[in-house]
């Protein structure tokens, strides 16, 4: 039996997403792989609670308690305040960790770049730090000491197509295309169904589907930076700036707070039900599509043919379609769960298994 250390940046709903999976999956994984997971560190944005030993399952129960009553992991008994991720990731004694990255923060590559250097390794959720520079993006994952498959369509297994099914036999990627933002799909398909663009924005925003402020999943720049992951993967050195990308809102609309966002949003009913109307008299439907093809990548708004596979998704799935020498004309499409943080802790641990069983 080998015991892996686990290091665990972000404590929200992923994070207990996460830390739920490993738990249950403790027998299994002993008798099926020979391998018992370990918590020895986990943060949140101010707390931490450190254990070289292990953190026991009933103090991270307590933990995950007192993160769903609103209190952080500084106020458990097992938590303190902590000063920086460098002190979190560089346990006493510890060797051959992963580092698990579930923020949405972009400040945790100095910390995954040291574990990286240490010889730990290191699995990402959080999409920032493969969403920087492009000599960034190769620092982190030059070691192939990384994986990031939950960074694009949460626990579908994206990245794993495209790296091993795709680039591993020499099948020259002509064009992606995928909708990858379950919000944007249950958008699109309600606009497609006649609802109004303001009453679907606020019902997904009352249903959690949204981040705090819808324009986060509105503006398109979580969808910029999965498609740029995916551009990366296959060897563009492409920036984010370098992506086209739509907005779903008017710049007009980008100050204020999010309630005086929702309150205006009306306004944009009769401009989007026009859209839809024009797509559908060409027999097309909306969706919010990412396309990378010859080194560039858009993503935004586009009228795609129903009976399309983009044009047959259906709410908050996410779909991937690889058009390439072997799979043409016909793509290879990978659709399934696209929101919700039980799909992503999914292709976290998956990931954690996959660097488990690495020769060590």
């Amino acid at each position: 039996m080998r015991t892996i250390p686990l290091i665990q940046f972000g404590f929200g709903g992923v994070g207990r997403a996460v830390v739920r999976r490993v738990m249950k999956a403790r027998d299994e994984f002993e008798w099926r792989y020979g391998i018992q997971l370990q918590y020895v560190a986990l943060c949140d944005s101010n707390g931490a609670a450190v254990e070289a030993q292990g953190i026991s399952f009933g103090d991270l129960e307590r933990a995950m308690a007192a993160k769903e009553a609103g209190r952080g992991l500084a106020d458990t008994p097992i938590g303190y305040q902590h000063e920086g991720l460098l002190d979190i990731v560089d346990v006493a004694g510890v060797t051959g960790a992963i580092v698990i990255d579930v923020t949405a923060s972009d400040e945790t590559v100095p910390a995954l770049q040291w574990a990286l250097d240490k010889d730990y390794f290191a699995v990402l959720a959080n999409k920032k730090p493969l969403a920087g520079s492009i000599a960034s993006f190769r620092q982190l994952t030059d070691s192939d000491r990384l994986r990031y498959e939950a960074t694009v369509g949460a626990g579908m297994p994206i990245i794993a197509a495209l790296r091993q099914a795709l680039i591993a036999s020499n099948d020259h990627v002509r064009r992606i295309e995928g909708c990858f933002s379950g919000t944007l799909g249950f958008l699109t398909t309600g606009l497609q169904a006649g609802e109004s663009y303001s009453a679907l924005v606020r019902h997904a925003k009352q249903q959690g589907y949204t981040e705090p402020d819808p324009r986060d999943d509105l503006g398109g720049m979580d969808v910029a930076r999965k498609a740029l992951i995916l551009a990366r993967t296959m060897g563009w050195p492409l920036e984010l700036s370098q992506i086209e990308v739509e907005s779903l809102y008017p710049p007009e609309l980008a100050a204020g707070s999010p309630a005086d966002f929702l309150e205006a949003i009306s306004a944009l009913d009769e401009p989007f039900r026009a859209r839809v109307a024009e797509a559908q008299a060409a027999g097309q439907t909306l969706r919010y599509v990412a396309a990378l093809e010859s080194g560039a990548a858009q993503v935004g708004l586009r009228a795609v043919p129903v009976d399309s596979p983009v044009g047959r998704l259906q709410g908050t799935d996410n779909l991937a379609a690889f058009y390439t020498d072997v799979y043409a004309p016909n793509p290879m499409v990978l659709q399934g769960r696209g929101a919700g943080v039980d799909g992503t802790a999914a292709g976290v641990l998956a990931d954690i298994v996959s660097l488990a069983l690495t020769d060590r």
